[in-house]
């Protein structure tokens, strides 16, 4: 079978998929509430059980990352999302303001085309299908071709769960055969009602450019500011532990550590303890050539690595135990490779005196590729802390905590999500955590709560025209002009 005979497969398929899903959308957008949540309970449980088998298969397929940490990313894309989402009233009237005389009542989107990306595979897939389905959306689920098999499995059991507690056959579906034609029909069917993308900057593009609404959410160039008032060991051990996390493949990851220059050498040896290791000049050059081509994309080969894995590719040796690769840094922009977005075990490291300064360098790093994004911030200083809140052109401030687990919402209180809006600066539509109220409409039925004003009431003046006797003048008055000339 030929290249071109394969893209017709997967067109073919997606249009399959699609108009299946779309008949079943059909019956699912009138399924009652407890329908939706039992069939959203019994995928969610039947994904957690999953969570281990499927982040052995992202791993296999991929291999990207660490098994146990997508391990947890499963269980927290199944338990702790649909704990987030499992009260929230998706069907009928969802709130009444008495006041007001106003009834808001949910209005399903239809068609979900869902784009996940390779790094967090499974754990993307098992989140989207809850939140759609919790919507009483229909969805398919386009991965990325790196990470076909393991997204087709974790979507068939969450599928199969569904049906067996009552949903209609292909309310949950995923593409088999990948590829750009197929994925782009898909997100471009007139069935397709709306599309999230969860992936690379080109994806992204392509769901805008669909002329379909759409949630695109691409990368972020993290930075995590310490400031002299930080915790200082415990800024060490997260960062560390949080670059380190699944090889850093959590857009939300740290990518560069600003210091505190009081503080810079003291964070430096706490983080050496925690299994960082400082490069020197020579190896910060060998990483340079290996993660980045001479454009600044990144070399696929080394996503999701772990250090002694990065350090042996590169051709250098490193203590056995580390963790991480710390780059010390001067420049941002493009004159820095190592200053863009790492999806790896390697973290840039600038050190700025003051915090107004770091707040500078911040900004510099959240410009170049992750306007919109996160930023994380480890400070006692109040004051320093809100002046990061409000000066950052980021949508999510992480303070005192893993920028990994932080962001997505376990060990915050923002909405627990795993598609980071970026905001209008980003190229979003919103700068929230995606979640199940991004994935249906708001019907209003408003009520008359105060009488029209009397202007609109009052009927317009009829225009008036010139009588028969004032026309008769003006005749005359012509016709006696001409007799007179």
């Amino acid at each position: 079978m030929t290249e071109f005979d394969k893209d017709l497969v997967s067109v073919q398929e997606a249009r399959d998929l699609t108009v299946q899903a779309y008949e079943a959308w059909k019956v699912w957008s009138h399924a009652s509430q407890e329908q939706v949540d039992k069939v959203c309970a019994a995928m969610a449980e039947a994904a957690y059980a999953a969570s281990e088998r499927l982040a052995r298969l992202a791993h296999e397929e991929t291999g990207y990352g660490v098994v146990a940490h997508k391990q947890l990313k499963n269980e927290f894309a199944a338990r702790g999302v649909w704990n987030s989402i499992k009260d929230v009233r998706t069907v009928g009237v969802i709130h009444v303001d008495v006041e007001k005389k106003l009834y808001e009542i949910a209005w399903p989107m239809g068609v979900v085309a869902a784009l996940t990306p390779s790094t967090n595979p499974t754990s993307t897939v098992i989140y989207k299908i809850l939140i759609a389905v919790k919507a009483r959306d229909a969805i398919v689920v386009a991965p990325h071709p790196s990470a076909a098999k393991c997204c087709y499995e974790a979507a068939s059991l969450m599928a199969k769960a569904a049906e067996e507690n009552g949903a209609p056959h292909g309310l949950v579906a995923c593409l088999q055969n990948i590829s750009l034609p197929g994925t782009q029909e898909l997100m471009s069917h007139k069935y397709t009602a709306l599309i999230l993308a969860t992936g690379g900057t080109p994806m992204v593009r392509a769901a805008h450019s669909t002329g379909k609404p759409a949630y695109g959410v691409g990368p972020g160039n993290v930075p995590v500011y310490v400031d002299r008032s930080a915790d200082i060991e415990k800024a060490a051990r997260y960062i560390t532990a949080s670059k380190a996390f699944d090889c850093s493949t959590i857009c939300a990851t740290e990518q560069s550590v600003v210091a505190d220059a009081p503080i810079a050498r003291r964070l430096e040896d706490l983080m050496k303890q925690e299994g960082a290791y400082f490069v020197d000049e020579m190896q910060a050059n060998l990483l340079r050539k290996l993660l980045f081509t001479a454009e600044g994309a990144m070399n696929t080969a080394t996503v999701g690595k772990p250090a002694d894995t990065l350090a042996a590719m590169a051709g250098f040796a490193i203590p056995r135990g580390t963790r991480i690769l710390v780059v010390r840094l001067t420049k941002t922009g493009k004159d820095e490779p190592l200053s863009r977005e790492k999806l790896t075990t390697v973290l840039g490291w600038y050190e700025e005196n003051g915090w107004e300064a770091g707040c500078e360098r911040c900004i510099e790093l959240i410009q170049f590729g992750g306007r919109g994004h996160s930023l994380i911030i480890h400070a006692k200083d109040q004051n320093v802390i809100m002046a990061f809140g409000l000066e950052k052109p980021v949508f999510r401030i992480a303070v005192n905590t893993m920028g990994t687990m932080g962001a997505i919402g376990v060990t915050t209180g923002v909405i627990p999500s795993l598609t980071l809006g970026a905001g209008g600066v980003g190229g979003s539509i919103t700068g929230d955590n995606i979640t199940v109220s991004h994935l249906f409409n708001v019907k209003r039925l408003a009520y008359e709560t105060s009488a029209p004003p009397l202007a609109a009431m009052i009927p317009g003046e009829p225009r008036v025209g010139p009588s028969p006797a004032e026309v008769e003048a003006v005749v005359r008055s012509v016709v006696d002009e001409i007799l007179n000339r």
